[in-house]
């Protein structure tokens, strides 16, 4: 494995050989390791080959791992201490070879000397990365966490004691190895074990079941905060329900996040501590292209090879000379070759431009992704993710450099396998102790299967027991999650993105993403492509849209050509699914397709020119399939609103329609020309598939009386055909005359669609204009924050209910409080008591009833008197008065009607629900329990 220690940490017991000249790349297979006694930015590493190792079978593997390993250790500290002695006695001898003089100068340092030596150090200034980390433990309040975030329990201590020990192990028989990233700080200072922060949820949105929607989710709603140190993993690792509030992390917080919900979903996740090329780190993706500018890969139909016929005509002799044509061919080939050379050449400097700078900390800095390993979820292969962009990536990628460790919910591993070729030659089979060391027995991984020489080997009964045995002693259950249930709000799940606004950037293009209902036009997502390498030019713009009422869904606009198109989904009133055009003034290019299926007409596509208009339709009754116009232009210059008063001369119709199974071919119309300016009909039918030709058929079109009135016969030569097989009827003059009838009345037919189709065009466009203004969003019954009209609903109802339990509290009010209140406590009402207390509780009540009714009677009066005074204002005021007093002086006298009217009406009902009122309390006095010495005198 390779070494990631910083420039000021103790190096390691190997080292790293400097040399002026490349060493030769060693075999494929060959293990290697880096080795450094100096740090050294000036001259290139070389990479050394290591012995190989045998891989020793399961078996012999867990019977004398320890020996060999024990073994190892000894042969690396014997070979450690020779080198020492060598690198000493070196020393020594150099230092009596040099000069007297150069010795004494070595040790003797004047104080002038260390003052100019500390002056020289204090002006090297130590680059420090300018995007320090905003989220840090001193941002995060803990004291609303639970008690599993600031506590362990036996069980969670007894694990990181376990963790501890395995540490030790490692790093005594891994020297060279970096520390394992086992137990980091969580956010209220206390270790916990990197699986238990691991909390497997599933989320109950459908549209995080997969894991490409997951790992968007992950990458859109959290901002990407650096690691402190570029060469080492974190010190403090939270908890996902604290990233998802602050919704910032790093590289290991993204991976823990993103883990936990494909582990909920079912996937076979791990979380990967390891190492990373600089833009994978950084989240850089401007060397990378946007996925949504890749095109997919058309398939190339083959052609089928038509059979020729027997009896088809030969073709004529070709005269052109032969060595003409390889002249030709020669001199196109070489024009291809250059062609195919600028563009080799253009490709390599474009390259040459792109090509990242080389990075001094290649290989050593820390990145943490998630490994997903085929099984379950029907995975077929295994795969990397990178959390921070929410990409998929091979095993095979050369952006990621090593492994150290990986780990679930349920275990640790740690990677012995050597990574010289990035993660390129790595074997994910966790079964293998060999490739992969776990740290808790009882793992759900499979071992390997053993071969029959191995499996003979362990036959022994005594050895089964033993193993066993120890396996059953050595087992840990990995303890509970203190992570609590991750949850996601749905207006968080629907914002998406930090403040609901993100923006990524890519290789010559730049992605921006905005929450639903942001932007008043509905705008969520915009896709800018640009034709350099600094994003100065701008080829297009991809806009996509939600919630329009419009129905739109994507306007795709091309900067050079000023090409717009819009897409829209179904459902729109005009039936419309992509309108293409460059200007939204009428009789301009554009091309218009339908949903042919919501229109009654069968329309598809409409193609419109200055001259032309093409339509195509499919499904009508009438077989009708294609329909083209041709037009004069005008005397008058076009007016918006003048299409229907002026509409374009159309100079030719042509029509094609499907071929009629219910007619014969030699009748079944094929094609139809309307050639008005030479008012010619032009007919050809549908050829039979025993035919090689088909008939035709043309029409002299000439008006029914002549100048003088007479009425004009049809004549032979009005009619000129061309029939394959000759029929008697079609020869006759009153078959001619009545085609010629029908097809006049068709034209007609042909000339007021092609208006109409003009009308619908000029309607679309105006009803374009107004939704491309108005941009009115589309909101959900069941959306009751953003729903006005829900919301007004909910809010009467919660005031008619709130009304309701007021009456509800009013009715249960004890009316004989105030005057039992009266009488000492606890002493049995007499005859005369119950008597005067039911007397004085009527009283009360109707001399209440009397105040209210003064008390509105005195309010009508007044509002009244008011009015009256207004009024005699008015009428002594009336000549001088200005327009707005006059409409202040109507909108007063309205209010005043209408406070009259309530109060009358109020008044009126008091008087009629008075008397009702007064019986229904003496009612209830003579049935109350407490004055019940009245029953007895009504008794």
């Amino acid at each position: 494995m390779f070494e990631r220690k910083s420039k000021r940490e103790s190096l390691p017991s190997y080292v790293l050989y400097t040399s002026p000249k490349p060493s030769p790349r060693p075999p494929r297979d060959a293990p290697v390791v880096l080795v450094a006694p100096a740090w050294s930015d000036s001259q290139p590493w070389r990479i050394l080959p290591l012995p190989h190792r045998d891989i020793l079978s399961p078996d012999s593997q867990r019977r004398s791992r320890m020996e060999v390993l024990r073994e190892k250790v000894e042969e690396e500290e014997e070979a450690e201490r020779e080198e020492a002695a060598k690198r000493a006695e070196w020393a020594r001898t150099e230092k009596m070879m040099r000069p007297v003089e150069v010795r004494k100068e070595e040790t003797t340092l004047t104080q002038e000397m260390l003052r100019d030596l500390e002056k020289k150090l204090s002006e090297i200034q130590i680059p420090i990365s300018a995007e320090l980390p905003a989220f840090t433990k001193d941002t995060i309040d803990i004291s609303k966490l639970p008690v599993s975030y600031k506590t362990n329990t036996p069980k969670e201590e007894h694990l990181l004691q376990v963790a501890d020990n395995f540490s030790r192990q490692y790093s005594h028989l891994c020297p060279d190895r970096v520390p394992l990233f086992l137990h980091p700080l969580n956010e209220c200072e206390v270790p916990k074990f990197v699986s238990t922060t691991l909390r497997p949820t599933l989320m109950p949105y459908p549209e995080l079941y997969n894991w490409d929607s997951c790992a968007q989710f992950v990458s859109d709603f959290l901002t990407m905060v650096p690691l402190p140190d570029p060469l080492k993993p974190p010190s403090h690792l939270y908890s996902s329900t604290t990233v998802l509030n602050y919704q910032k992390g790093n590289c290991f917080d993204f991976s823990t996040m993103l883990c936990s919900m494909l582990i909920g979903s079912g996937y076979d996740a791990y979380c990967v501590n390891g190492y990373g090329s600089l833009d994978l780190c950084h989240m850089d993706l401007t060397r990378e292209v946007c996925p949504l500018t890749v095109k997919p890969k058309e398939t190339v139909q083959k052609e089928e090879k038509v059979l020729p016929k027997k009896y088809t005509i030969r073709p004529p002799r070709d005269l052109c000379s032969r060595f003409e044509q390889e002249q030709e061919v020669k001199k196109q080939q070489e024009i291809r070759a250059q062609e195919k050379k600028q563009l080799r050449e253009e490709e390599e400097r474009l390259m040459e431009a792109e090509k990242a700078k080389p990075d001094a900390l290649h290989g050593l800095r820390v990145h943490s992704w998630v490994l997903v390993l085929s099984g379950k979820r029907e995975v077929p292969e295994n795969f990397f993710i990178d959390a921070f962009t929410g990409h998929s990536y091979s095993t095979q990628d050369e952006r990621f450099l090593g492994i150290e460790s990986l780990w679930n919910h349920k275990n640790y591993w740690i990677n012995m396998q050597d990574c010289w070729n990035c993660c390129k030659d790595l074997i994910f089979d966790l079964g293998d102790p060999v490739r992969w060391e776990y740290m808790l027995l009882g793992t759900d991984k499979s071992q390997l299967s053993l071969t029959e020489e191995d499996d003979s080997g362990i036959n022994d009964e005594d050895d089964v027991e033993n193993l066993g045995k120890e396996d059953e002693d050595k087992s840990f259950d990995m303890p509970h999650s203190w992570v609590e249930q991750i949850e996601i709000s749905p207006e968080a799940f629907e914002t998406r993105c930090p403040n609901g606004k993100k923006v990524i950037q890519y290789k010559r293009a730049k992605l921006e993403k905005w929450a639903p209902y942001l932007n008043s036009n509905g705008l969520v997502s915009r896709l800018t492509t640009y034709e350099d390498l600094e994003c100065t030019n701008i080829l297009e713009i991809k806009e996509w849209y939600q919630n329009r009422e419009d129905m739109l869904e994507l306007k795709h606009i091309n900067k050079t050509t000023d090409l717009k198109i819009d897409y829209f989904k179904p459902g729109h009133p005009q039936a419309l699914r992509v309108h293409s055009y460059k200007s939204m003034q009428p009789e301009m290019d554009r091309v218009i397709e339908f949903y042919e299926t919501a229109r009654v007409d069968g329309l598809i596509k409409r193609e419109e020119t200055a001259r032309t208009m093409t339509e195509y339709y499919q499904g009508r009754p009438d077989f009708l399939s294609y329909r083209h116009a041709n037009f004069r232009p005008r005397v008058k210059k076009l007016a918006l609103s003048s299409a229907e008063s002026n509409p374009r001369p159309i100079v030719k119709i042509t029509e094609q329609f499907f071929r009629n199974p219910a007619k014969p071919a030699e009748e079944d119309v094929a094609e139809r020309v309307f050639l008005l300016a030479e008012e010619r009909i032009q007919l050809r039918y549908h050829c039979r598939d025993d035919h090689i030709t088909a008939s035709k058929r043309e029409f002299l079109r000439r008006t029914e009386v002549d100048s003088k009135g007479n009425k004009i016969i049809m004549t032979p030569d009005m009619c000129i055909s061309f029939e394959v097989e000759p029929m008697e009827h079609t020869k006759k003059l009153l078959y001619q005359y009545e085609a010629m009838m029908h097809l006049k009345r068709e034209e007609k037919l042909s000339r007021h669609q092609v208006w109409e189709s003009e009308l619908e065009v000029l309607e679309i466009l105006k009803l374009r204009e107004e939704e491309e203004a108005a941009h009115t969003l589309t909101i959900s019954i069941y959306d009751t924050k953003r729903n006005e009209k829900s919301k007004e609903y909910r809010e009467a109802m919660e005031r008619v209910m709130h009304e309701e339990h007021l009456r509800q509290v009013e009715t249960q009010l004890d009316y004989l409080a105030p005057f039992l209140a009266q009488l000492p406590p606890g002493e049995k009402l007499t005859r005369w008591q119950a008597v005067r207390l039911k007397d004085e509780c009527l009283s009360d009540f109707k001399q209440r009833l009397i105040n209210k009714a003064n008390l509105i009677q005195a309010r009508f009066e007044k509002e009244t008197q008011e009015l009256q005074k207004k009024q005699q204002w008015y009428q002594e005021n009336q000549v001088t008065l200005t327009p707005e007093d006059e409409d202040l002086y109507l909108s007063y006298c309205s209010q005043a009607m209408f406070r009259i009217r309530i109060l009358e009406q109020r008044l009126n009902r008091h008087k009629e629900l008075a008397p009702l009122k007064y019986l229904a309390l003496e009612e209830k006095l003579y049935k109350d329990p407490r004055l019940g010495e009245l029953q007895k005198i009504f008794a």
